[in-house]
């Protein structure tokens, strides 16, 4: 059977319906999806390491035969460790699979196999190497078999039962079936200017690359292959973002007056200090846009602490003067309790009303709630995910902010938008955004930072400590409540865990805070907070904390964002090596918010691994919110830094902004160049009516061309 484009893959030998279902689930339907699932990894299996040429601490692939296996069980917890024993003409190599069990069964005497991994000592038998958690692949009765043997072979990763060998089949027989066009979107010029090959050469060549390929430059995805399929999302993406700014910047918008002496004494009535010269700066920015008629779309980026909360407030003001309303949406109700606590208190000397809309609201107190902001009555509307809602209906909704918009998709901020006619807007983050990324994630948007701290704020001094010596931080901490301080202790988990044995050793928040309580801070007033309670007893934990009849506050992460309780000096994170970098600097700025010094203690190994190392270590060194936040990304690359889902709506299979920025810049350079001149615009058409229509659902260009 002739395979197209279009072809769905129940069809395609090797897959069948029960496949075709679990590749459907992670967006693979037809021949041209699975032509974009590109391998993440090469294997060279032309020149296999032979076992007794290898050395420890050195990475191999070694082709080999089963001679046995068995599975040790622990002894308490379920599953157990796997250890198999390979061979090969020069020697045996063993092999150690934790929580193995499941290959019990798997392997068979003389089975052939190539194994990929890390070879090291044994520890418990010095002198004898092994390899810890091997990738494997089972090799057929025919070992001449050309996806997996003598040749550079792709590794995919595995989807649901699929693994890469049944993967590499699927490719290689369906594009051994292909024998049609493969459109070719990029434009002629830009493929001669930059010497790309074709997309279906380019496509052949990343899937089943030659033999005489580097494998390092594979490895790195730096083939022209990759190059030019790397080009090719950034390319269509730029496309996309330049192209909706450019709409957004002909919409007729609300044109507000912001110069009038009113409007300035408004101003000087909200603002309960002397701003920065940041906070100035950024101001004048979000003015400027508010005065024109057009929407405003501004991210306003600063670290931790660093006072955006005000200056979104200020626009809030010049809005409400207008007469308009304005909506600010956070993403926990801890977060919008905050906001609304902050707001009611700025704003009580100019007499607006503000409104609390959360989730956990009672029946008659949310009916009343919703009339008040149908009405107009209520003038700042802050709540969580329920602002978005059908039946919250705005009056005059004239700007919308957006706290935390990573937490946030595209759709749910054009949801609260839709709510209004036209509003602006703006999006607030104190991730620190690289410019590496803020092309991507928001080149649509222009930005102001706020890139100082209110004075007064002193730096917090970070430590990293063993837990052997808790008891000695337990009397820091307990001298710092004796001067009249709070304390937040934080822990990964809320509950201890019966299952996993590294889970196990795991402390849970309810179990410390229990421990803290009765014997460690008798005299002391203990509170606990978790994501589990209710939102009335979050709220009640919280308040009680805030008017300092909780002296130390036991959480989860739940205390991320938004917590601000200026009497807080000490911050303990146990078992912070299995925090993420980001999330520790969020933890952190919730202490040493009102003048005094604020200490963290970091509770973890002397030895954590690696990363999480290097993650303590950056923590301890800086306070700096932007260089955390380059350190975090280079750790976990784009996708995991702002979720998975968000960088996969990006439309990136092979593309990663941090490793390949300079083709990210080309890519702009060469998008903006047909959206931007107006004797561009016949070529951009023309580009656009070639894109099939998957490719514009792809990058979003339909609702923009």
């Amino acid at each position: 059977m002739a395979v197209a484009p279009t072809t769905e893959l129940m069809y395609l030998k090797g897959v069948g319906p029960r496949r075709a279902e679990i590749l459907a689930k992670r967006g693979l339907r037809t021949f041209e999806d699975l032509l974009g699932y590109l391998p993440f990894r090469y294997e060279d299996r032309i020149r296999f390491a032979k076992i007794r040429e290898i050395a420890p601490g050195q990475v191999y692939t070694v082709r080999a035969k089963v001679l046995g296996g068995s599975l040790v069980r622990y002894s308490r917890a379920r599953g157990g460790m796997y250890h198999l024993l390979v061979s090969d003409e020069t020697g045996s190599l063993p092999c150690k699979f934790f929580h193995g069990q499941y290959l019990d069964k798997k392997f068979k005497a003389g089975q052939g196999l190539v194994l990929h991994g890390k070879a090291d000592l044994d520890p418990a038998r010095p002198g004898r190497i092994e390899m810890i958690n091997p990738e494997y692949e089972m090799l057929g009765e025919d070992d001449t078999d050309s996806t997996e043997v003598g040749r550079i072979v792709p590794i995919y990763e595995a989807i649901g039962g699929i693994g890469s060998r049944t993967m590499r089949r699927i490719v290689y027989l369906a594009l051994g079936q292909f024998s049609g066009e493969m459109h070719d979107p990029l434009p002629p010029e830009i493929l001669a200017r930059y010497k790309f090959p074709s997309r279906r050469e380019a496509i052949q060549f990343v899937h089943f690359p030659p033999a005489t390929e580097s494998i390092a430059a594979l490895n790195s995805f730096r083939s022209q292959a990759h190059l030019r399929l790397i080009f090719e999302e950034f390319f269509f993406y730029q496309l996309s973002v330049a192209m909706r700014k450019k709409t957004a910047q002909q919409q007729p918008g609300i044109a507000f007056r912001v110069r009038e002496p009113a409007i300035r004494e408004a101003l000087k009535r909200v603002l309960p200090f002397k701003p920065t010269d940041a906070q100035k700066r950024a101001l004048v920015e979000i003015a400027v846009d508010l005065e024109r008629g057009v929407p405003m779309n501004r991210l306003l980026q600063g670290d931790v602490g660093s006072g955006k909360t005000i200056v979104a407030l200020e626009a809030a003001t010049i809005a409400i003067e207008n007469g308009y309303q304005a909506a600010l949406m956070a993403p926990t109700e801890i977060l919008a309790v905050q906001h609304s606590l902050a707001a009611r208190k700025i704003f009580a000397r100019a007499g607006y009303r503000v409104e609390l809309l959360i989730s956990g609201l009672k029946g008659s107190e949310k009916k009343a709630a919703l009339e008040r902001v149908r009405s107009g009555e209520a003038q700042l509307v802050v709540g969580t995910h329920a602002l978005l809602e059908p039946h919250v209906q705005f009056m005059r909704l004239g700007l919308v902010i957006v706290d935390e918009q990573h937490r946030f998709g595209v759709l749910q901020r054009k949801e609260l938008m839709d709510k209004g006619t036209a509003p602006d807007v703006l999006v607030m983050t104190a991730t620190p955004i690289p410019r590496t990324l803020s092309l991507t994630l928001y080149g649509d948007l222009d930005i102001s930072v706020i890139d100082q701290m209110p004075p007064g704020r002193v730096p917090i001094e970070t430590r990293w400590s063993a837990e052997t010596n808790l008891p000695g931080v337990w009397d820091f901490l307990r001298r710092e409540i004796e001067a009249g301080r709070q304390a937040y202790v934080v822990y990964p988990v809320i509950e201890q865990s019966k299952t996993a044995e590294s889970e196990r050793s795991l402390k849970a928040a309810i179990v410390e805070f229990e421990k803290l309580r009765s014997t460690i801070f008798p005299n002391r007033h203990v509170g606990l907070l978790h994501g589990r309670m209710k939102s009335e007893e979050k709220e009640s934990v919280m308040d009680q904390f805030r008017r300092h009849e909780i002296d130390i506050l036991v959480a989860t992460t739940v205390i991320e964002v938004g917590v601000d309780v200026p009497n807080a000096t000490v911050m303990v994170i146990e078992h912070a090596n299995r925090f993420g970098l980001s999330q520790l600097h969020q933890l952190r700025g919730r202490i040493g918010r009102g003048g005094e010094k604020g200490t963290c203690i970091l509770i973890a190994p002397k030895n954590p691994g690696d990363d999480a190392r290097v993650r303590l270590e950056t923590m301890v060194r800086t306070t700096n919110g932007f260089e955390i936040a380059e350190t975090d990304l280079k750790l976990r690359g784009p996708g995991e830094f702002f979720g998975t889902r968000q960088h996969g709506e990006l439309g990136f299979h092979i593309a990663n902004p941090i490793r390949d920025f300079e083709l990210l810049e080309l890519a702009r350079r060469e998008a903006l160049a047909l959206v931007e001149p107006p004797e561009a615009e016949p070529a951009r058409r023309r580009l656009l009516a070639r894109l099939p229509v998957e490719w514009q659902r792809r990058y979003q260009l339909a609702s923009v061309g």
